[in-house]
């Protein structure tokens, strides 16, 4: 019997599981996926749960309701892994052989990495919302915040879903609108790019809503130090940010469990392959989401891509056929603004946010780099699709894992 151990049961860990159940002749392969937490979060539902949008019930379900029948399903904690032995070490003494392994251990924050970050005020006027412990800590300080100056900050990149700290400041704004305070609170946008995003095009689509929703926005502030006794953010050129709550987005980190393996980069992301996933180091292990290096977003979008490119290079391994070099690094994100209304964005390892229209099963052709009404409904539909679609494995119809060159925004999947 052959065994394809995947690591991680997040989005996507379960993804690769559906994925793979029916695919692999169950007798010849057993399926493990090993992670310590029971509880599988709807991690895009953190940017909702300070405002109210979402309920806690909302954002979290058992992991193990996700997983297929067939798989077996671990809940510890890996110790090691020793790829050059295809072994894998639990906590509490279990090995396991692999004929293939697959890492979805995806991204934490380490607040820790920052001097002053985690400190005395951690979760009192510091907050995240990265984490579910986070977001619902600042939707409790939220409820009763009489106001002040807000700073929403990132630290440094790559980060999980780029644009959320905008949508967030966006949320921001709607939301002290409707409480009736908004003149009471001045919203600073703090970030150590040039820019509002990492593309020019969407930089410029959305710095005018910064400036529309009278935003301050502070750029290439790259932070040494937080001074939580005088309420301060510093950079390394000695740039002060004065805070009465600090919202920020700590420095992404790959599993600790990588670094213990010795195969992550400084960030402990696996080195992986940008186009076939398979990992630079070992050609019997593949990485996906958020646990590689790939220069594209750290998204469940680009996670559900990867996984239709990477089941089948998995397949082709087996079968001992070259690789499908065809992950371009699709990515798509509503982008939140307030009030009702949302941007979409698409784009990829080359090419800029695109305009036209997008197929949305359902809700109908969505606007590319438009606010609209019909891109939020669409973000907000996205939650049943996590659920019901995307982590089950099941195909979303007309969304493809490459964007098109032939004018097309998307290939129609025949």
């Amino acid at each position: 019997m052959k065994n394809l151990v995947i690591l991680g049961a997040g989005t996507s860990g379960t993804m690769m599981a559906n994925h793979l159940i029916s695919r692999l002749p169950k007798k010849e392969w057993k399926i493990t996926i090993i992670d310590q937490y029971k509880t599988h979060y709807y991690q895009p539902g953190f940017l909702f749960l300070p405002f109210d949008i979402y309920t806690t019930k909302q954002v979290k379900k058992k992991g193990k309701k996700f997983i297929p029948k067939r798989v077996r399903y671990l809940q510890e904690k890996i110790e090691l892994i020793e790829p050059d032995k295809n072994r894998v070490h639990l906590e509490h003494g279990e090995t396991l052989d692999y004929t293939i392994l697959i890492i979805a251990t995806g991204t934490k924050i380490a607040p820790e990495e920052i001097e002053g970050m985690k400190g005395p005020k951690w979760h009192k006027n510091i907050f995240d919302f990265y984490t579910y412990e986070g977001s619902k800590a600042l939707r409790d300080k939220f409820r009763e915040w009489k106001g002040g100056k807000l700073v929403v900050h990132i630290t440094e990149m790559p980060i999980k879903c780029p644009v959320a700290p905008l949508e967030f400041a966006f949320l921001a704004d709607s939301y002290f609108k409707n409480k009736g305070m908004r003149d009471k609170v001045e919203i600073t946008f703090v970030t150590p790019l040039d820019g509002a995003f990492t593309k020019p095009k969407a930089t410029k689509a959305l710095h005018y809503l910064l400036e529309e929703k009278k935003i301050k926005e502070v750029t290439d502030f790259n932070i040494e130090r937080v001074d939580f006794k005088n309420n301060k953010i510093i950079d390394y050129a000695d740039t002060e940010v004065e805070y009465d709550l600090l919202v920020t987005i700590p420095t992404n980190m790959g599993d600790a469990l990588i670094e213990r393996s010795g195969m992550g980069d400084d960030l402990n992301f696996v080195p992986t392959d940008k186009a076939t996933l398979q990992t630079l180091a070992h050609e019997n292990v593949f990485a996906i989401g958020d646990a590689t290096n790939l220069p594209a977003s750290k998204a469940g979008s680009v996670a559900h891509f990867e996984a239709e490119i990477l089941t089948e290079n998995i397949l082709r391994y087996i079968d001992k056929k070259p690789l499908k070099e065809e992950f371009d690094g699709h990515a798509n994100c509503f982008i939140e603004t307030g009030n009702g209304k949302a941007l979409l964005i698409d784009f990829n390892y080359t090419h800029e946010p695109v305009e036209g229209t997008f197929p949305f099963p359902g809700v109908g052709p969505l606007n590319l780099l438009k606010e609209s009404r019909m891109n939020h409904m669409g973000k907000m539909a996205f939650r049943w699709i996590y659920w019901n679609m995307l982590i089950k494995g099941i195909h979303i119809p007309f969304v493809s894992a490459t964007m098109s060159e032939k004018g097309k925004h998307f290939e129609e999947v025949k």
